[in-house]
């Protein structure tokens, strides 16, 4: 894989710890228990810290870090301020709409796995997917959780 094809592969993985930060955010703003607001907020969190170390590969390797978030990201956070303005703002369905875009990370992640990188950026790679499973799994608990409970 060139250089040219690993700052792509990178760049894509900033949109999407960009798309997780902004959607971890729109949902903690929309969640009415303060500690899921907390958890929501240190998910944001650990997504931007992937970005900014990611935009850090980037940079060292010569190329243009991307600084925001993809479309589709953009168009999903769209999505969970449409349902709340239509009254779907649950806890639990902010909790669907996190697991939602974390499965998308996982994917993209599991993806750039299989690129042929560089052996310091696929183990930055691999930490970080690491950390999507995490979000992800922390989330889905969270979601089963609340789900048990309204039963």
């Amino acid at each position: 894989m060139d250089n040219d094809d690993v700052i792509k592969e990178l760049n894509d993985l900033i949109e999407t710890s960009k798309d997780g930060e902004y959607g971890f955010r729109t949902c903690a703003e929309r969640v009415q228990s303060a500690e899921l607001r907390s958890v929501l907020n240190d998910c944001a969190q650990s997504c931007r810290q992937a970005a900014s170390e990611l935009q850090a590969a980037v940079a060292r390797l010569g190329g243009k870090p991307e600084e925001d978030s993809s479309v589709s990201g953009t168009m999903h956070r769209g999505w969970v301020r449409v349902k709340g303005a239509l009254g779907g703002d649950t806890d639990l369905s902010m909790l669907e709409e996190c697991e939602r875009g974390e499965d998308v990370a996982k994917a993209r992640y599991r993806d750039a796995l299989k690129a042929n990188l560089p052996t310091d950026i696929a183990e930055l790679v691999r930490r970080q997917a690491e950390g999507a499973t995490r979000n992800h799994d922390r989330i889905r608990a969270l979601r089963n959780q609340l789900k048990a409970t309204a039963s």
